[in-house]
């Protein structure tokens, strides 16, 4: 993982999102200031939690006054890079894949999704969500000219590996790996795991033990 990623707490990464979502609210309401203090009683955190994680960002409150939303939500925008358009390839048009197509809240985040790919016959040169699926050999020649950042892992694991380094040779900057394979991936190329059965393990047990 780069170095400019491992220098800041991957849980207050983590927390910006929902801080976001709420300043957003807020200014739909007409509110144009806002206080760690208000922001923690919302959302059940710690008011000095809230500070440190907003801090991160490289904004500044004022003592007493707190933020100009506008300010802060462009702040928060602009450190998670949701200020411009991240282009992204999904590979798997699966039913976990075709979720991920027809989830209208990426727009806000800046991810564009160009292009699917799979192998099923069945998929192949229609459109799922509005995005056009192609064969996984078409990964290559589609992304050359085209500046993908991201690849969006939603294939069967035993294909993870193989399509990762298609991916790789794409240019991708970063994979969001949705299968539980662990990837081999040049240093420069960031990946972040997507644990949903891990996930569902501490849901699960939280309620086996209620």
């Amino acid at each position: 993982m780069p170095e400019n990623v491992k220098n800041y707490p991957i849980p207050s990464i983590q927390r910006l999102p929902v801080y976001l979502r709420f300043l957003k609210e807020q200014r739909l309401k007409g509110e144009t200031g806002v206080s760690c203090t208000q922001i923690a009683e919302e959302l059940g955190q710690l008011s000095v939690q809230v500070r440190k994680d907003l801090a991160i960002t490289g904004i500044s409150g004022r003592p007493k006054v707190g933020y100009q939303i506008d300010d802060l939500i462009n702040a928060i925008e602009v450190f998670l890079g949701w200020n411009r358009t991240t282009r992204a390839f999904l590979v798997g048009a699966g039913s976990l894949g075709s979720a991920i197509l027809g989830y209208r809240g990426f727009v806000s985040f800046g991810l564009e999704i160009v292009a699917a790919f799979d192998l099923d016959p069945e998929k192949l040169g229609k459109t799922i969500h509005d995005c056009p699926v192609w064969p996984i050999g078409e990964i290559i020649d589609m992304g050359r000219g085209q500046k993908i950042d991201i690849g969006i892992l939603t294939v069967p694991a035993p294909a993870a590996r193989a399509v990762a380094n298609l991916l790789v040779d794409v240019g991708v900057r970063g994979i969001w790996n949705y299968t539980p394979v662990r990837l081999e991936l040049p240093e420069h190329v960031v990946c972040e795991q997507v644990k949903l059965s891990e996930s569902f393990a501490v849901l699960s047990r939280a309620i086996t033990a209620q």
